[in-house]
């Protein structure tokens, strides 16, 4: 079981710190031993920190398409972590960036809200990514 615990995405113990923290903000958030710890503290906290523009962002660009009040939280935060790293993690491809959250939220969404994921991505990608 352990060797399952390692070969987990980071991007999904990225999702599981923010699902924990969207029930806790006050909590402090644990961030254990890994390779990946300093990427998925920096994504955590980026997401969390800049949650006010990525909402903004949400609402310029998908405003037709996804209603942030009435949204699953769990899809929310993939949405919101992914633009994150579309906007300030200029060293990852946008198509990593998708790939990777699609993935991820295979974890935790069923077929029709990952697909949804990718469509939303895709089409938040090329208005992020263009003007930067």
């Amino acid at each position: 079981m352990s060797n399952n615990k390692q070969n987990i995405s980071p991007r999904v113990r990225v999702i599981q710190k923010l699902y924990g923290n969207s029930f806790n903000s006050e909590a402090i958030i644990d961030y254990q031993k890994s390779q990946y710890k300093k990427f998925i503290k920096d994504v955590v906290q980026g997401t969390i920190e800049r949650n006010d523009l990525i909402e903004e962002t949400v609402s310029k660009y998908l405003a037709e398409d996804l209603d942030l009040k009435r949204t699953d939280k769990l899809l929310k935060l993939i949405i919101f972590a992914a633009i994150f790293e579309l906007m300030f993690r200029h060293n990852s491809p946008t198509k990593v960036i998708i790939n990777e959250y699609v993935k991820t939220s295979e974890f935790f969404l069923e077929k029709a809200q990952i697909k949804f994921v990718n469509a939303i991505l895709d089409k938040i990608a090329k208005n992020i990514r263009k003007s930067n």
